[in-house]
């Protein structure tokens, strides 16, 4: 190691490594230059279709403006975007918004309507992990003024471009809920906690509670609780005068779009019983936002669909609610497109893959929203 050193050391081999790493810094790849164009408009037959887009982790931007000019050209208007306070507050009191701003500022050019999940927690709004350790999705009635002043904070900055916040994801599931037994009282404490400080910051925000994941897990699960016994006890807690609507997901696994509900059923018709459960609680006036539902297509997993259900369900549910639910503001399926690919089931949920080659489900659905039948042969040309 020693004669290695001494040789690399030598005034000729030094020049050289110099030289060296001037060359690979010279040719390093420019970053894109990423220019906004003119303001858009999205042109569709279904003004409730939307997207789960996957921008969380795309550092990128052009990447970003790639994603949503494509979701703007496939037809579907509403998109769920995830902000995770970490990456905003990743310390107390000092705000990091570049990330957030990129995405805001190119959905509002591509003419999109975005709704923003936020959750998780930061490290310092969590316990001292020598004496406790937690995750990411673990916060505690000490830290809910601290989420409520992040998300106050956000419905600031985006007043006016951003009206439309989930407050947490699928609490009604342990591992969402910090891996904990899942409690609906508590999480009404946080939408109490939250809906005065949000609505201070953007007057017209609509705050969503949930967004419930549909299970059928019973009364004392270690992984979580029904939606449908969830949201009556968050009724029973109280939690109606502190969400302006109900966000909820609603994957269809093998069943078509139009498959009947059932209490003992995981399809997407379940919005429905939700449905009834609000109505029961005097809640007729609030709308359901279906912020993640969709069909699977991988080849092997037992929860999967063919390709060409799936195109014919996703469709199918886009219409269903179109025409038989005047109480859903939107229908987003999961997912448009991961900034790299998973290799794994979760790839076949997506409509584009991660270097923008469109699926025939994208070309089918734009198709749909386009009024222009079927899409398939598009793919030859």
């Amino acid at each position: 190691m020693a004669g290695w050193l001494g040789r690399l050391r030598r005034p000729g081999n030094l020049d050289r490594l110099a030289l060296l790493w001037f060359l690979l810094w010279a040719l390093r790849p420019a970053p894109v230059r990423v220019v906004l164009g003119p303001p858009q408009q999205v042109t569709t037959l279904n003004p409730i279709a939307g997207v789960h887009t996957r921008l969380t982790d795309e550092v990128e931007e052009w990447k970003i403006q790639r994603t949503l000019e494509m979701v703007r050209q496939m037809g579907t208007p509403w998109i769920v975007e995830f902000f995770p306070w970490p990456y905003i507050e990743p310390v107390e009191g000092e705000f990091d918004w570049t990330h957030s701003d990129a995405v805001v500022r190119h959905v509002a050019n591509q003419g999109l309507t975005l709704i923003a999940r936020l959750g998780w927690v930061p490290a310092w709004a969590r316990p001292d992990p020598a004496e406790q350790e937690t995750t990411h999705t673990y916060l505690d009635r000490e830290h809910y003024a601290d989420f409520a002043a992040f998300v106050a904070a956000f419905a600031a900055r985006y007043r006016g471009q951003v009206n439309h916040i989930v407050i947490w994801n699928e609490p009604n599931l342990s591992f969402e809920w910090g891996y904990r037994p899942v409690d609906a009282a508590a999480y009404a404490e946080l939408l109490r906690t939250v809906y005065g400080p949000a609505h201070a910051a953007n007057p017209d925000v609509v705050v969503m509670a949930g967004a419930l994941a549909p299970t059928l897990e019973p009364e004392g699960s270690a992984a979580g609780l029904s939606d449908l016994i969830y949201l009556s006890r968050m009724y029973e807690a109280d939690a109606a005068p502190y969400f302006d609507a109900l966000a909820v997901h609603a994957y269809g696994l093998t069943y078509p779009a139009d498959a009947p509900p059932a209490t003992d059923r995981v399809n997407f018709r379940r919005v429905e019983l939700l449905r009834e459960i609000m109505v029961a609680h005097g809640d007729a006036q609030k709308r359901i936002y279906v912020t993640e539902a969709g069909w699977n297509d991988h080849p092997r997993w037992v929860n999967a669909v063919r390709p060409a259900e799936r195109i014919t369900y996703t469709i199918g549910a886009y219409e269903w609610a179109r025409q038989r639910w005047p109480y859903c503001a939107s229908v987003v399926m999961w997912a448009f497109r991961y900034p790299a690919p998973l290799r794994n089931y979760q790839d076949y949920y997506s409509f584009v893959t991660a270097d923008f080659q469109p699926k025939v489900i994208y070309l089918e659905v734009q198709a749909y929203t386009r009024g222009d039948g079927r899409a398939t042969d598009q793919l030859g040309q």
